[in-house]
């Protein structure tokens, strides 16, 4: 057990290791050469790092912004997480650092694969960077230390964590705004924004999310054997009243993937035509075993 504790540890630094590599060159090929902006803190360093003396480099900025950051949710988020995260942002900033004053590549005046095409790097600098920052959350650390405020501070200012990133980013793309005293890059920076968000929900959750299917059945014996013998699946039955009939139902919890929820409502609906199902999306499913009872 402890071995295998340690193994999966260690499997997470390479991933986060990874992760931190991806991040680096979203943001130094594509975007920071000509001048768009990443979200949260990432944003904020490159931010910095254009308006501030050359020496302080973006690297520094990631830093000295997301380690506070990390420490002060230390409590909120666990030690683990705030490694992880520490780790993963030090390995960013690293390769940051690497590509930009160290390896033979010039990224000083367009981005070496894109040039100046602001879209094409809004674009892929969104989708590369979104990659990085997914696989940060997969593999249970973080590349924002933004994230980490949202979590302690949306609920005591009455607001989702989402909403909390989102205005955040909205305020920092605003204060661009204005201190390049043009629009063109800031509103380029919200379709880096749009892409890296989609491309960290599909890393952390899957293109194919599974559906979770609840039947409330008088007939469960019946369709638990169908569904078992036509998936080769199990699944979990709770006792239920209906609230209108006052008659004893059963609800069936059953976990399938979106091609088959069609031959899944068949098979039921066949054996009990009355039956009510309800179908809703589910991000992960963690088993040791193909059955869930």
């Amino acid at each position: 057990m402890i071995k295998q504790l340690k193994k999966n540890r260690l499997s997470n630094l390479l991933m986060l290791t990874v992760a931190g590599i991806i991040n680096a060159v979203g943001i130094t090929i594509f975007l920071s050469p000509v001048k768009l902006y990443d979200s949260g803190i990432s944003g904020t360093s490159m931010l910095l790092n254009q308006i501030s003396p050359e020496f302080l480099s973006l690297s520094f900025f990631l830093l000295i912004l997301n380690i506070p950051l990390f420490l002060f949710g230390l409590k909120k988020q666990g030690w683990l997480f705030t490694v992880y995260a520490i780790y993963a942002v030090a390995i960013y900033s690293l390769f940051a650092w690497l590509i930009t004053d160290i390896f033979p590549i010039d990224v000083s005046i367009a981005s070496p694969l894109a040039g100046t095409d602001l879209l094409l790097c809004a674009l892929f600098g969104g989708v590369i960077s979104g990659i990085g920052s997914g696989l940060a959350i997969r593999y249970g650390g973080a590349m924002d230390g933004i994230e980490v405020m949202a979590v302690i501070f949306a609920k005591r200012l009455g607001i989702t964590v989402g909403t909390f990133v989102m205005v955040y980013n909205v305020l920092l793309y605003v204060i661009c705004g204005f201190v390049l005293q043009s629009w063109i890059l800031p509103l380029y920076s919200i379709v880096t924004y749009a892409a890296a968000l989609k491309t960290v929900d599909f890393i952390v959750e899957g293109l194919d999310r599974a559906k979770c299917a609840m039947i409330i059945t008088e007939q469960p014996d019946e369709i638990c054997k169908a569904l078992g013998d036509a998936f080769g699946s199990g699944m979990t039955h709770l006792d239920a009243k209906g609230g209108y009939s006052n008659r004893q139902k059963t609800m069936i919890y059953f976990v399938v993937n979106r091609y088959q929820v069609i031959r899944m409502r068949d098979i039921v609906h066949e054996i009990d035509p009355l039956a009510y199902i309800t179908i809703s999306e589910v991000a992960d499913v963690f088993s040791s075993n193909n059955k869930n009872d």
